[in-house]
């Protein structure tokens, strides 16, 4: 469906399909196979910045919502870190109605459009749901789902915007503009709250917009989830470092009350091995965020960015997986995964690995380098590798990887791209001695509000928890919203 009129057309008949969804048994339900996500071809995509994922149709996203059984008791919304109505917006599309699932989604969810496309709904809401608890079979697809509506309503032209409450007079600023902020500016924003996010670099959005590639999850998709935050009445600013710009003292002259720190984990780990600072080699988010925010591969673009013809990206998670990846489309004849446990522990997704093996990325699992060796220019031309084998569960509850004597060998690589974690962004905590953080260097805060140990200071996402994922982040937000406008009522 292209336009206005066919998307609004297929919600004509939806009492018909009201009637048929109540003839339904559950055991004609649960007899139906769960749909298959259509994708671009693994060659197309693999050279291309192309969706790899093209989302479902609308007869098909119907068919696959007629799999919910509409539990009395829905554990998959216990699953879920902002607590999406799930049946609800699952039942909407049965019935065929949309525009409907998509406002659901919106009631407390600032960004489904992004979730429904990057979050692990396999560990959340679907690991929650009666198909995977009870039978023991393929989940219903909510993630899919997820992502159906909140598409659907964007190209309807039809994007609802949820209410807010009367302005209330109070100034609340919101440190980084990622899944946290967000979602806590959402929320904040419906509560009457005047909500100023403060970004320091030149775009909204946060590892959204630096740390995801567009063939996962495109620009656009997040602009327009921005745009609806906009609408609510949520001030940006851009090029702000709160710290450096203005403190948070400064800001406290100007009126606002109450501070969501949710400044992410910005700071790249290495691994500290020989060899580590020759020429090629980098972590991660700074080549995520040449390519991503930068437009490093993009025609006319002068930001500068390493195009290795054979590519080695240490690490296993799935900014690894968008590393390799991009890799591939900046045009490596070969690029490489090198982990050192083996496949079944990798903390990517299931779905990321299956695409990169798909578009032909080789992966080193049960390997770990130990060196990397220049050429006379003083450029990475090799990495010398130990080969590992699993031992006992760590704290984890995965093996523990130790080397195999006399196993090691070199590969050829000039380009390296580490991402073995991240730390959290350190210029807040700096800025503020009686902060308390962590020996990791995350901010201590009340495990249910949020807040600091200085009260108008709340904090969410990866600089509480190092890194995760978009979602718990979020789940932060929403949380860290609710812990302040009770702390902030109760100091009036």
């Amino acid at each position: 469906m292209d336009n206005r009129a066919d998307y609004l057309k297929a919600e004509r008949s939806a009492e018909w399909r009201e009637a048929l969804r109540k003839t339904m048994k559950n055991k004609e339900r649960t007899a139906q196979l769960r749909v298959h996500m259509p994708e671009a071809p693994a060659q197309e995509r693999a050279r291309s910045y192309v969706e790899v994922n093209s989302g479902l149709t609308a007869p098909i996203a119907m068919k696959e919502a007629s799999r919910c059984i509409d539990c009395p008791d829905p554990t998959c919304i216990s699953g879920c870190p902002v607590n999406i109505n799930i049946p609800k917006f699952v039942k909407n599309i049965e019935r065929g109605e949309f525009l409907e699932a998509a406002r659901t989604l919106k009631e407390t969810n600032a960004l489904p459009a992004v979730c429904g496309r990057v979050c692990p709904q396999e560990k959340q809401c679907e690991a929650n749901c009666f198909y995977t608890l009870k039978l023991k079979a393929e989940p219903v697809a909510i993630g899919y789902l997820e992502r159906f509506a909140a598409d659907y309503e964007q190209n309807s032209g039809a994007i609802s915007i949820p209410e807010v409450a009367p302005a209330n007079g109070m100034k609340i600023a919101v440190v980084g503009s990622g899944p946290a902020g967000l979602a806590f500016a959402g929320d904040m924003a419906k509560l009457g709250y005047e909500v100023h996010i403060l970004e320091a670099l030149h775009e909204i959005g946060g590892v959204l917009k630096y740390g995801i590639p567009e063939f996962r999850l495109p620009n656009k998709v997040v602009d327009v989830e921005i745009e609806s935050l906009r609408k609510m009445g949520v001030k940006f600013e851009t090029n702000f470092i709160v710290g450096k710009t203005a403190t948070i003292d400064d800001l406290r002259e100007e009126g606002f009350k109450g501070f969501f720190v949710s400044s992410g984990a910005g700071l790249p780990r290495f691994m500290n091995i020989p060899g580590e600072n020759l020429v090629g080699i980098l972590s991660s988010n700074e080549y995520l965020t040449r390519v991503n925010l930068m437009g490093a591969s993009r025609q006319g673009m002068d930001t500068p960015v390493m195009r290795g013809k054979r590519v080695a990206v240490i690490g296993g998670g799935n900014t690894a997986m968008d590393s390799v990846r991009t890799a591939l489309r900046l045009g490596a004849e070969k690029a490489t995964i090198i982990y050192r446990r083996s496949l079944e522990e990798m903390p990517a997704r299931v779905e990321e690995v299956k695409h990169a093996q798909e578009e032909g990325v080789e992966f080193l699992t049960l390997n770990n380098p130990i060196e990397y060796l220049g050429d006379d220019k003083g450029k990475v031309k090799q990495i010398r590798l130990q080969k590992m084998e699993l031992g006992e569960p760590d704290a984890s509850g995965r093996r523990s990887p130790r080397p195999v004597e006399g196993s090691e060998y070199l590969i050829d690589a000039d380009t390296v791209v580490v991402s073995v974690g991240v730390s959290p962004n350190p210029l807040i905590p700096q800025s503020l001695p009686d902060l308390k953080v962590s020996r990791w260097g995350t901010i201590e805060v009340d495990p249910e509000t949020l807040q600091s140990s200085i009260p108008d200071i709340f904090a969410g996402g990866d600089i509480v928890r190092g890194g995760a994922t978009v979602i718990l982040a979020m789940g932060d937000g929403r949380r860290a919203a609710a812990g302040m406008h009770q702390y902030l009522q109760n100091a009036r």
